[in-house]
């Protein structure tokens, strides 16, 4: 253990308390201004402001909460499905128990602040955040088919139909293109942070680890901050931000990892994700570069034996070379995530040069509405009559009623 983590006093840690402390009460603050100006905005029913546009009150009690559907920041916070009591609506809600969240609350501040100053049709917001009890709530519009993860797990085992990609895709670089002008580098695109939702719109989320390059007023051209939390997302990192030297990284970096997430949609896996730290380190700073597999590569592929796999005839190569020798992938496509995966930035294009690459031909002016066909037979979550209702909320709030009671009266017997 290094001597470093040990020599930290007790007062070094008393400083560290009362610090986050500060920060949740200014956190409550903030929330409870919010609150006033909300409640004054907002009429009796239905909660609609003039322009017809619903308001979502920092108010538990304005969510019915159902089934979790999700979790994140590596499994810290639960997400779940829940209807918004004055409109009918279906909203998500993600929950985190401060009392036990381990990690820094700036984490948690610094990614709720910057979701607010952004804008953008391809970026998912939060409808509203605040804090009840020992829980901070982050309402979030329900993308329905939930993440391209999600979509990988649940049917597209081996990915996505090129043309669901590149919708995909498009998207995910218009959110980019927006950030990066903004000033913002993401550090954490991967399938998990693409959302859908039922009428095909994609989203960006997973803010937390974004670094913002404007500092004091002056856009920072090299930066050397490294993640804090990167255990989920290591693998979508460029080799230059993890190569940590003096040269530093820039928005380049984000479109290496959209060059892993091509991958990631067209293979069902991500690259790299089955390698150990320091071999994934390696193979990214010698310059090797992941394909998509299909006809025209799949002889570069050696596929592991899964003793999960439903299916064991014949050999997992060939079981493999079924799949992938029944499909063949744009020479576009294939270009296009050579171009993002150059070890080299400067030899990377920008997020505004991708989007005028000839792969997007094939949806030009196409709307993404189209999407939801080329996802089927799944579904979108629509149906809330189905979902179980989630009181773990209110047992959770029972029990801290419970422990506060006390007895006036002795028991008389």
């Amino acid at each position: 253990m290094s001597l470093l983590n040990c020599a930290c006093s007790k007062e070094n840690r008393l400083r560290e308390n009362r610090s986050d402390k500060k920060l949740l009460d200014k956190v409550k603050e903030k929330t409870k201004e919010e609150s006033e100006s909300v409640q004054g905005a907002v009429s009796a029913s239905p909660e609609k402001k003039m322009d017809g546009v619903i308001c979502y009150p920092p108010d538990s009690q304005q969510y019915e909460l159902f089934a979790v559907i999700g979790k994140g920041h590596s499994n810290s916070s639960t997400i779940s499905l829940a209807k918004h009591v004055s409109s009918d609506g279906l909203v998500a809600v993600k929950r985190i128990n401060l009392e036990m969240w381990d990690r820094e609350l700036s984490y948690l501040q610094n990614e709720i602040v910057l979701t607010q100053q952004l804008s953008h049709p391809n970026i998912l917001p939060f409808y509203c955040s605040f804090i009840t009890q020992q829980e901070l709530w982050a309402v979030m519009p329900l993308m329905a088919f939930g993440s391209c993860r999600d979509l990988m797990h649940a049917y597209f085992n081996s990915g996505l139909p090129e043309q669901a990609i590149l919708f995909v895709l498009r998207d995910v670089l218009s959110a980019v293109e927006y950030i990066h002008h903004r000033g913002v580098i993401h550090r954490g695109i991967k399938a998990s942070h693409v959302m859908i939702s039922k009428t095909g719109q994609v989203r960006l989320s997973g803010l937390h680890n974004a670094f913002d390059t404007i500092q004091s007023g002056k856009r920072m051209r090299r930066v050397h901050d490294f993640p804090d939390h990167t255990v989920d997302c290591v693998h979508c990192y460029s080799p230059e931000l993890l190569e940590q030297n003096l040269a530093g990284y820039n928005c380049k970096s984000d479109m290496y990892s959209i060059g892993i997430l091509t991958c990631e949609l067209a293979n069902g896996q991500s690259p790299f994700s089955d390698m150990p730290a320091t071999q994934m380190l390696l193979e990214k700073l010698s310059g090797t570069k992941p394909r998509l597999a299909d006809s025209t590569t799949v002889g570069e592929f050696i596929i592991d034996e899964d003793e999960n796999a439903d299916d064991q005839s014949g050999t997992p190569q060939e079981r493999a070379d079924d799949i992938f020798f029944k499909r063949t992938f744009s020479p576009h496509l294939h270009d296009f995530s050579s171009l993002c995966l150059e070890r080299e930035p400067l030899s990377r294009p920008s997020a505004s040069q991708l989007l005028s690459h000839p792969v997007f031909k094939a949806i030009h002016n196409k709307s993404c509405s189209i999407l939801p066909s080329l996802l089927q037979p799944v579904t979108p979550l629509t149906d809330i009559s189905r979902a179980p209702r989630d009181v773990s909320a209110e047992e959770e709030d029972f029990s801290r009623k419970m422990s506060e009671v006390s007895m006036q009266d002795d028991w008389a017997f």
